[in-house]
């Protein structure tokens, strides 16, 4: 599984529009502060016709899309048809797949990087803010109204990023966090409120332990953290505490929580990439192939193969 940098999408999306790079480029902005870019999709159509599957990789950037058209995406191992309108959050921890279902797409996006907004006045960090959360829904089917609401705000950057104004990026960092907040009040409140106690903690400690592990990117890199001891070592905490609380918080083990990862990626695996059973067993930790099969058909009634045609 490759990871697509910011220089890998213009080069392809220059080839594909036969434009040189600097042409799509925006100006006035330098490496040190990050990148950003906003796209009408109705002007990239030509891109869209060469290339209307998106390979299933990790980006090495964040992207909000406006989606207007039917798509369909396949967000770690979740499918999302879209028949209308759609916001969708990427962040680079997450591969992700995205398959024109017709030519007529409409719409916006950008791409950032974490730099850009980090250059804020406020700071932000995006991996703590909810709508970027690893293990979230960050796709939300929206109305008419909410598309022209949101649509307005992309227009904005679309002006500005054209503009001459001497202070345009500042301008835009305030609209991209705008766009964030909305699609953070599209989400349940009850994923973005929750208990700050301790048990509450170790439960997030855990849960980004746990997610920091993946995506799997090659059959050599393998899992660090393998068993709950393993979890609760990294948290100087006992086993048998972090099972009380994970049960507490979650419902559920510290052994059903991870088995659970392991599976929701071997199911990535053997959908999104070539790999044969045995780099995948491997790269999920098993040195036995044999084992990996038992494991995967204990959980899912199937064996690897079987699911994988």
């Amino acid at each position: 599984m490759d990871i697509i940098s910011v220089d890998g999408f213009y080069q392809e999306a220059s080839a594909a529009l036969n434009k040189d790079i600097s042409q799509l480029l925006p100006t006035g902005l330098t490496k040190e502060v990050g990148h950003f870019n906003v796209f009408d999709v109705s002007e990239l159509a030509k891109l869209v016709k060469v290339r209307p599957n998106m390979s299933y990789n990790r980006r090495a950037y964040y992207k909000i899309n406006l989606i207007d058209g039917r798509n369909r995406a396949e967000y770690a191992d979740k499918i999302i048809d879209i028949e209308t309108h759609a916001l969708m959050f990427t962040t680079p921890k997450v591969p992700y797949n995205w398959i024109a279902q017709d030519m007529d797409q409409r719409g916006y996006f950008c791409l950032f990087t974490a730099d850009f907004l980090a250059q804020s006045k406020s700071g932000v960090v995006l991996d703590d803010l909810p709508i970027f959360k690893p293990g979230g829904y960050p796709c939300f089917h929206i109305s008419d109204e909410e598309k022209e609401e949101i649509k307005v705000i992309f227009r904005k950057m679309h002006k500005e990023i054209n503009s001459d104004y001497a202070f345009k990026y500042d301008l835009i960092r305030n609209y991209l966090m705008e766009l964030i907040h909305y699609g953070q009040k599209l989400q349940p409140a009850t994923d973005l409120y929750k208990e700050h106690n301790a048990s509450a903690r170790v439960s997030s400690l855990f849960a980004e332990l746990l997610e920091r592990q993946f995506p799997i990117a090659s059959p050599f890199q393998g899992l660090q953290l393998r068993t709950p001891k393993d979890y609760a070592d990294q948290l100087s905490i006992h086993v048998n505490y972090l099972n009380r609380v994970l049960k507490e918080q979650t419902g559920q083990t510290t052994k059903n929580l991870i088995t659970s990862r392991i599976v929701q990626e071997a199911k990535i695996l053997l959908r999104q990439t070539e790999w044969n059973v045995s780099e995948i067993a491997l790269s999920l930790g098993f040195e036995e192939v044999a084992h990996f099969s038992n494991f995967f058909k204990k959980q899912t009634a199937s064996s690897p193969l079987s699911f994988r045609s």
